[in-house]
């Protein structure tokens, strides 16, 4: 199957409703990985890029690479751009081939993120793409004070920008933030209730590395099918390769850690398939 448009992959995920990992990579061995076993298990998967990693990469390299890995892909795969703040490279990566956007204008006011948004939308259609949409930043673990959740725009505001800007997916604080959160944290599950029912369309849950079976099978159900995963590909792939160091010292073969590193990132990458319902999902 070639790829396809995020929206296409979140609509099943929505009116079925398991969640689709949006698992962000770091190079081009995470990113085989992660799509090595999404074709194993037969899983619908969105390739998640960071501003750092695309810039750091170059929008040309990082596109060739998913092009050349994506060639005998039978399964649905979209590539996405996560949190860019920045137009001129959200141009770029439209331009070059991405299936989608998060337009992050969460420091701007509502009004000034909802006219950009407005544009960005027009721009993405226009290269058969699609545009998550956010208006409440995501902190930080270590910057977390407990009270996340009462920080947000009102119901009101949300069904406003969505219907305004026409974005594809949203992404609501709850409670969430990006890292390693020192304790389950407490997520404002209704939320999502609420904004799924208001604006009919999926929710996009962040910081999920960390939160627990629980509260994934919970979110999921009540709408969250773009469920993101950042911060386990990390800890995943740095650990395993700190290990194999550790256990074979001197022992200078960038192969032999490759194939740990890879090893490590499928396991993660299973691991949340699995966990968020979409094993064996695929479809012809």
């Amino acid at each position: 199957m070639p790829v396809v448009r995020t929206k296409a992959i979140l609509e099943r995920a929505f009116e079925e409703r398991y969640g689709v990992a949006a698992i962000n990579v770091v190079d081009e061995l995470t990113m085989e990985a992660v799509l090595a076993a999404a074709e194993e298990l037969r899983a619908p998967v969105i390739v998640q890029t960071s501003v750092k990693h695309v810039v750091m990469t170059g929008v040309g390299v990082m596109y060739a690479m998913w092009r050349e890995l994506t060639k005998t892909i039978t399964v649905p795969v979209a590539l996405h751009l996560d949190h860019c703040p920045d137009r001129t490279l959200i141009s770029e990566c439209l331009a070059a081939g991405w299936s989608s956007v998060l337009f992050d204008a969460s420091k701007l006011t509502v009004e000034e993120n909802m006219r950009q948004c407005i544009e960005v939308v027009a721009e993405a259609r226009r290269h058969g793409a699609d545009v998550e949409g956010e208006i409440e930043g995501f902190k930080r673990t270590e910057e977390m004070t407990g009270d996340e959740a009462e920080h947000v725009q009102s119901l009101k505001t949300v069904v406003e920008f969505v219907q305004a800007t026409g974005v594809d997916v949203f992404a609501p604080a709850i409670g969430n933030a990006h890292g390693v959160y020192a304790t389950t944290p407490h997520l404002d599950s209704q939320r999502v209730t609420d904004i799924v029912e208001a604006t009919g369309i999926p929710v996009a849950l962040h910081g999920g590395t960390g939160m627990t079976p629980e509260q994934f099978s919970d979110l999921i159900s009540r709408g969250c099918a773009k469920v993101n995963i950042s911060t386990a590909l990390k800890i995943a792939f740095m650990k395993s390769g700190y290990e194999y160091m550790s256990a074979h010292p001197g022992e200078y073969d960038p192969p032999a850690i490759f194939k740990a590193q890879r090893g490590a990132v499928m396991d993660m990458a299973r691991h949340h398939i699995r966990l968020f319902g979409s094993e064996g999902k695929a479809w012809a």
